[in-house]
C-alpha cells in the first residue's frame, strides 16, 4: 500500500461532557467522541489542557490509516514534554505497528502546534481514580488501595458495556464514572486502502481517566502496570519493539512529565503495580475469592461488536493460556477449572503458545498483555511440581527446558522502580 502525504489535526471541541477530535488524512475527514458519565464539567481551562493531551495521541488511531509522511498538529497547544510523549508515542507506541506493516517512520515530519499554558487545579491527593479492565491486574490495585476513597474509571465502546467487566465492578461497590468511545464509523469499517495495526491506547485511556479524575478533584489515577509490562517483544531495526509499550515505565514517566506541564506535578498519575511481577499479582488476586467467578482476561469477551463477544473464556487464546498459567501456583486445580470451564495450560492443542510463553517458541513472545517469558517460566516450573498437576506430565517436560534468570521466591519481591507516592502504602 501507499503512504499517505500528510495528516492534519483538525481541531478539538470541549463541552461539558464529551470531548470531539477532528482529523484529516490527506483531506479525509475523521471525528472521534468521547461521551462522560459522573463525570464533572469539561469545560475547565485545566481540564481542557488535559483534553488537548489526549487529543494528540488519539490522532494516532487515524493517522495509522495512512501512516503519513507529514504530520501537522495545527494550532493544538503543546509544550516541550507534551512533544516528547507524542514522539515516543509515534515511534514506540506504534513499533508493533510499523514492525507488522514493514514501515519505517523515523523519517515522518511532524510541524505545527502552539505554546501551552499550566494550570493549577483544586485537588484532593488521597482521592483516586482507578482504571478497570475487570481482569486480575485492577482488581488488585482496588484491594491494594483500600484504605483510600477510591472510584473506578470504566471505558466503553460506543456499542455498548461489556458484561463480563460489569459484573466484576459490581464486585467492588465502588462509585463509578464512565467514558464511552465512538471511533469515526470510517476507521471501523475499514478500507483496502488502510494501514492496520496496534495503537497505544491505554496510554489514551490512561488520558481520559485523568481528565475524568480532575474532574471530580480527584487528585490521583492509579494505574495497574506491572514490571514487566517494559519488557520489549523483540528488537527491529535497532529499535525494541514492545506490544505494552503504553503500559510500561517510560510511558508512564512521559505521562506524568505532560500532564505536570499542564496541571502541575501535585497530580499524581502511577502504576500500583509498576514494582510487581505478574506472579505477586496472581499470588495477592487468589485471595479476592469474591471475584474469582466475574472476572475475565480473554480479549475476545472485549469486542467492538456485540455480536462478536464470546460470553465466557475461550480457553485457546494468548490471554487465556497465560492468566490460567499464572493462576495454577495459587489456586487449586479444581477451582481452576471451573473459572475457566476447561484447563488452557492442559491442552496439548496449546503447546506452541505456551512454549513461546516460557521463551522456548520459534517465535518471540506474543504481541499480547502477557508477562515476560521469566514470570511464565517459574509459574510453569510450579505447577509442574503440583501434586494436583503432576498427571500431566508435558508440563514437566517443558518445564525442565526453561532457564529463567529469577526464581519464585525472587518474583515474589518488588521489581525494579516505583512512582507509587507513600500514602498508597500502607
Amino acid at each position: 500500500m501507499i503512504r499517505a502525504d500528510s495528516f492534519r489535526y483538525a481541531g478539538l471541541e470541549v463541552d461539558d461532557h464529551s470531548l470531539r477530535g477532528h482529523y484529516e488524512l490527506d483531506g479525509r475527514h475523521f471525528v472521534e467522541v468521547v461521551t462522560f458519565e459522573n463525570a464533572g464539567p469539561l469545560r475547565r481551562p485545566a481540564l481542557v489542557a488535559v483534553a488537548q493531551l489526549w487529543y494528540l495521541l488519539a490522532g494516532l488511531s487515524y493517522y495509522k490509516a495512512g501512516a503519513a509522511m507529514r504530520i501537522d498538529l495545527g494550532d493544538t497547544p503543546v509544550g516541550p514534554r507534551a512533544r516528547a510523549l507524542f514522539d515516543a508515542a509515534l515511534h514506540e507506541g506504534l513499533g508493533e505497528f510499523a514492525y507488522r506493516n514493514g514501515l519505517i517512520l523515523d523519517d515522518v515530519e511532524v510541524t505545527g502546534g502552539t505554546d501551552a499554558v499550566s494550570y493549577a487545579p483544586t485537588i484532593e491527593p488521597s482521592r483516586v481514580l482507578i482504571p478497570f479492565g475487570g481482569g486480575i491486574d485492577s482488581v488488585v490495585t482496588v484491594q491494594g488501595l483500600a484504605h483510600l476513597d477510591r472510584a473506578l474509571f470504566i471505558m466503553s465502546p460506543a456499542s455498548g458495556r461489556f458484561a463480563p467487566l460489569e459484573a466484576t465492578a459490581a464486585v467492588a461497590q465502588l462509585d463509578i464514572v464512565r467514558a464511552s468511545r465512538q471511533l469515526d464509523p470510517q476507521i471501523l469499517r475499514g478500507d483496502d486502502n488502510f494501514f492496520n495495526g496496534h495503537v497505544p491506547v491505554t496510554a489514551m485511556v490512561t488520558l481520559l481517566a485523568a481528565l475524568a479524575a480532575l474532574s471530580t478533584g480527584r487528585g490521583a489515577v492509579a494505574m495497574s502496570n506491572e514490571h514487566s509490562a517494559s519488557a520489549p517483544n523483540l528488537r527491529w531495526r535497532d529499535r525494541d519493539v514492545n506490544h505494552q509499550w503504553s503500559k510500561s515505565w517510560a510511558a508512564e514517566v512521559l505521562l506524568s512529565d505532560a500532564l505536570s506541564e499542564r496541571v502541575g506535578p501535585e497530580f499524581v498519575v502511577a502504576s500500583y503495580l509498576r514494582d510487581r511481577s505478574e506472579l505477586w499479582v496472581a499470588q495477592q488476586f487468589a485471595r479476592a475469592r469474591d471475584y474469582h467467578g466475574v472476572f475475565r482476561s480473554c480479549n475476545r469477551a472485549f469486542s467492538q461488536r456485540p455480536g462478536s463477544r464470546a460470553t465466557k473464556w475461550c480457553g485457546t487464546c494468548d490471554k487465556c493460556l497465560f492468566i490460567n498459567l499464572i493462576l495454577a501456583p495459587f489456586i487449586a486445580r479444581d477451582e481452576l477449572r471451573r473459572i475457566f470451564l476447561g484447563e488452557p495450560i492442559a491442552d496439548p492443542r496449546l503447546d506452541e503458545t505456551l512454549r513461546s510463553l516460557v521463551g522456548l517458541g520459534l517465535q518471540h513472545k506474543p504481541f499480547e498483555c502477557v508477562g515476560d517469558p521469566d514470570e511464565s517460566a517459574v509459574a510453569l516450573r510450579s505447577v509442574s511440581q503440583l501434586a494436583s498437576w503432576r498427571e500431566v506430565t508435558r508440563l514437566a517436560e517443558l518445564a525442565r527446558l526453561t532457564s529463567p534468570d529469577r526464581d519464585f521466591e525472587e518474583l515474589l519481591e518488588p521489581q525494579g522502580p516505583s512512582r507509587v507516592p507513600a500514602h498508597w502504602l500502607r
